[in-house]
């Protein structure tokens, strides 16, 4: 086995395997029922397969558009304006990605530069913070309120300033659930305007906002539309996480600036899954629906776990759920995850995860993106010991 002779100094120090991966490898170990990882548990519907394997067939295997194809591309501009009212031209203002996490990795390195500061929100997605310190970028973050884990406004004005070059925001919220309001989006408007400050919008649960709710995309807001780079998923919306396929929209100028990133980190995604995409999109009922269907889950999983000893905190979107343990056990949630995983069965995440320095919040996160007869499992297992 090969050695390498040197030295090697590590630009994510702190940064080691993910806690997904460390909770889904304890689950298969242990047979637990995974709802820790973020991914569904069913597929797609065969036709979707279907139409990857016309274009396969048809010859449509060779590089795409560096941007990504155009039938893609159009479909997303008129799926965008038919909900937000914004139009994006496919041509200068909306690129295909291969997932969220490197449009999100991609805007930061198209702007963010050494010395700058980027606000992000924790609890905030594990991705954020590293793709800020490998560009250079320095993370500042602000603390979402406990326990409905929306902004504190007047904290994160306080943290805006000088070197702020950019704002990562994400809603409907991962890990928490939480999606923002028209007044959240107005008040970072108030914060940005007659700044230079460019918005960053992890948007990759869109379509799964409940109870009625709306998504107040970025993308709806002319002026923070005008300042927003927008990025959504196709894997979330169509149940192929695996097939690590997201769009990014924004205006014409920073559109510029993320493809000279784009072109060189990734270059392009392949091409009969884009093509695919685009006729897939036709039937727009397959992601209007979404919302729906995933409330039912997130009910019929709520209705389980109400019989246990833990207490559900509000979720108004994506397919996560948060619980508190309160009063229950003096554990934190990391060595809790691990023993109700082995004891009970059930493998969740902590949220302290989430976090540089987590508050001690006693939180676990379920993810409810399950089969009914898996959902209807937990109950039975979820247990303290004491």
């Amino acid at each position: 086995m090969p050695r390498f002779p040197g030295t090697v100094t590590s630009r994510l120090p702190n940064v080691g395997t993910t806690i997904f991966t460390v909770m889904s490898r304890l689950a298969a170990e242990t047979g637990a029922i995974n709802l820790s990882q973020g991914y569904p548990e069913f597929g797609a519907p065969p036709e979707l397969f279907d139409l990857v394997h016309k274009h396969m067939r048809a010859g449509s295997n060779q590089y795409p558009p560096m941007a990504g194809v155009m039938p893609l591309r159009e479909a997303i501009a008129r799926k965008v304006e038919a909900l937000y009212g914004t139009r994006y031209d496919p041509e200068h203002e909306i690129t295909v990605t291969a997932g969220g996490t490197q449009a999100i990795f991609s805007a930061v390195a198209a702007l963010v530069r050494p010395g700058d500061e980027v606000v992000i929100f924790e609890p905030a997605y594990d991705s954020y913070a590293p793709a800020i310190v490998l560009n250079g970028g320095t993370p500042v973050r602000a603390r979402l309120r406990f326990p409905d884990y929306l902004p504190d406004w007047a904290e994160v004005r306080r943290l805006v300033g000088p070197r702020t070059r950019m704002i990562l925001v994400n809603s409907p919220h991962n890990p928490s659930g939480a999606v923002w309001s028209e007044a959240d989006v107005r008040a970072l408007a108030a914060l940005v305007e007659g700044t230079d400050v460019v918005v960053l919008s992890d948007e990759v649960y869109e379509h799964m906002v409940f109870d009625g709710r709306r998504h107040e995309s970025l993308a709806r807001h002319p002026d923070l539309a005008a300042r927003t780079f927008v990025a959504s998923s196709f894997g979330k919306t169509y149940h192929v996480t695996g097939w690590k396929v997201g769009y990014v929209l924004a205006p014409r100028e920073l559109t510029a600036e993320f493809r000279r990133a784009h072109q060189f980190i990734v270059f392009t995604v392949n091409t009969p899954v884009q093509l695919a995409l685009a006729d897939w999109m036709a039937d727009e009922g397959r992601y209007l629906e979404l919302a729906a269907f995933y409330q039912r889950k997130r009910d019929l999983f709520r209705a389980g776990v109400a019989a246990t000893r833990l207490r559900l905190l509000p979720c108004s979107g994506t397919y996560f759920q948060l619980a508190s343990y309160a009063g229950l056990t003096g554990e934190g949630d990391a060595p809790l995850a691990e023993r109700l995983t082995r004891e009970a069965g059930v493998a969740s995440i902590p949220v302290s995860a989430f976090y540089e320095d987590p508050p001690g919040d006693p939180v676990l996160r379920f993810c409810f993106a399950k089969s009914d007869d898996t959902l209807a499992r937990p109950s039975a297992s979820i247990t303290f010991v004491s």
